[in-house]
């Protein structure tokens, strides 16, 4: 399942830029997104985020499959103002995998997610891959609240 997302923000490229590779910026944004624990690191362009988050309020069918939490490590390589994104899901059926993307757009700029989602379970994949992107796509919003904040100086 594909899933594309753009957050636009009331700051430069650089700015952003900055901002996604602080590993402050995203411990923040697991605070925002109820995540158990978080931990940031930056290797060069690469920021890896691991993270523990709980599963609340998902069907049934999905809670079988994922348990109680689940661990995502989140990876960002950029290279210049695009960037891989991947996320893992160690011991779970689930992956996401794709591009992120910074452009100026006026005074601001747009940070634009193209990803795809997938889960390997027979039967309920298709529903449990569209489970996987509602609650990413929820994660965004909370993210670019984080982010607005952020760059308004609200660190």
């Amino acid at each position: 399942m594909n899933l594309t997302r753009e957050l636009s923000y009331e700051a430069g490229v650089d700015q952003v830029r900055a901002m996604l590779c602080d590993p402050a910026y995203w411990d923040k944004v697991a605070t925002a997104t109820g995540a158990r624990s978080s931990s940031t690191t930056v290797d060069g362009d690469t920021v890896t985020t691991d993270e523990l988050q709980e599963v609340a309020g998902v069907p049934s069918f999905a809670k079988k499959i994922v348990g109680d939490s689940t661990q995502a490590i989140k990876t960002i390589a950029w290279h210049g103002d695009t960037a891989d994104f991947r996320v893992e899901t160690p011991g779970k059926p689930t992956s996401i995998k794709g591009t992120l993307r910074l452009d100026a757009a006026g005074t601001g700029s747009t940070l634009t997610y193209d990803l795809e989602v997938k889960a390997s379970v027979p039967l309920v994949g298709g529903k449990l891959e569209k489970l996987v992107a509602e609650l990413t796509d929820a994660g965004f919003t909370k993210e670019h609240e984080v982010g607005t904040a952020w760059l308004a100086g609200e660190r």
